[in-house]
């Protein structure tokens, strides 16, 4: 039996622990904990689980069935990790071709989905607590909705521990056991060598401070976070308010219904701001002044809930926004799964057997696109905005 080593404990790391063990293999995650990690991007409250992706075929067919996955996971847990309370795309002009909203309504139309379209007054009449009057266009995907992200990377780890994966929350991994061009383990920061056949680095943020070599591929890109406690949670809770993204490749600002504690969580996702993985994670007085214009003009009854909390979603971002699945070129023994690039967590149900087929040569029909490859023209997943 084949011995692995995984570094890192988010969801890339646990789900392809869990695969691994599934097909026969030794399999030990090490992390340095608590685990979900507080600055790991897999700990959250929720997680936005879609299959709108503009035209993209591939991200549609992988999201379509993650929700698959994510439905059986409901009913293995007996909890109710993935909430379907849909996703509402909400658009301040006209969907145009080309544009992002208009190519994911027609082509997931085309796929067979029963997806609502949205006018103004629509908007006004099924979701009151929108400015209607702002937002004059879009549609509602009803097969969509959130994930309970820091619960799922619990289950995920109790999952793995009952399938015989070794699982070491109090474990630094500095560096790899290298000779020649082969990686035979690693290093900890207690100056341990840890053994085995083969090594995959899912350390999300921190990939490319254990593989330097990745810095210009692969960069932490930290995100706005703010969380609202509305007086009344209840009018804020899905399906009645589903997750949703407001006019999301000119602002990047999208949100989720109330969570069990009664929080409603809006975020950005677009361009970032460049950091270090220990950096402060504190929002600046541009990034809450971004936020309170957008919460004032989309969402009018919620400028006035109280913040509970806000900070900055580190992104593992690669150049192209795309996932970094494959063996390293140049040191065998050597696997990298992560570049999760703000858009991974909802894959989970099927991400660790994409990464398996991966560490297996599998041909199969994602590898490519996530494979080891060069820094090319800048791009970003198509729901990115990008600040222009």
């Amino acid at each position: 039996m084949e011995s692995v080593l995984i570094v890192g404990a988010g969801m890339f790391g646990l789900t392809t622990a869990i695969e691994l063990r599934r097909r026969g293999y030794s399999v030990t995650v090490l992390d340095p904990g608590p685990l979900p990690h507080p600055l790991a991007a897999s700990n959250d409250t929720n997680r936005m689980v879609r299959m709108d992706y503009g035209d993209d075929a591939l991200y549609v067919e992988l999201a379509g069935k993650a929700i698959e996955g994510w439905r059986v996971w409901n009913q293995r847990s007996g909890q109710t990790l993935y909430h379907e309370d849909g996703f509402l795309m909400a658009c301040s002009q006209p969907m145009a071709p080309g544009e992002f909203e208009h190519d994911s309504y027609q082509y997931l139309s085309k796929q067979g989905y029963d997806l609502q379209r949205m006018d103004s007054g629509r908007i006004m009449q099924q979701y009151p607590l929108w400015n209607g009057d702002r937002y004059k266009d879009g549609y509602l995907n009803p097969t969509a909705g959130w994930a309970e992200a820091a619960n799922t990377v619990i289950w995920l780890a109790e999952e793995a521990q009952a399938s015989g994966v070794e699982l070491r929350s109090d474990t630094q991994v500095s560096g790899f056991i290298e000779a020649g061009n082969k990686v035979s383990g690693v290093i900890t920061s207690a100056g341990y060598q840890e053994t085995a056949d083969l090594v995959v680095v899912a350390a999300g943020a921190w990939t490319a401070a254990l593989l330097p070599e990745l810095t210009e591929v692969m960069q932490p890109v930290g995100q706005p976070i703010v969380y609202l406690q509305p007086a009344d949670p209840d009018l804020y809770r899905g399906p009645q308010f589903p997750p949703w993204a407001a006019d999301i490749p000119r602002t990047g600002w999208y949100g989720f219904p109330a969570n069990r504690d009664g929080v409603v969580k809006i975020a950005n996702h677009g361009p970032g701001r460049s950091m270090t993985t220990e950096g402060p994670r504190n929002l600046n007085a541009d990034e809450m002044s971004r936020f309170n214009s957008f919460i004032k003009d989309t969402i009018p009854s919620l400028a006035d809930a109280p913040v509970v909390n806000s900070r900055l979603c580190l992104y593992c971002d690669t150049w192209d926004g795309n996932f970094w699945i494959g063996h390293h070129p140049n040191k065998g023994g050597l696997v990298v799964a992560a570049g999760g690039s703000g858009h991974g967590f909802k894959f989970a149900p099927v991400m660790g057997g994409l990464i398996a087929d991966v560490i297996e040569k599998v041909d199969a029909p994602y590898a490519e696109r996530f494979a080891w490859r060069p820094k090319g023209e800048a791009t970003a997943e198509a729901i990115r905005y990008t600040g222009e």
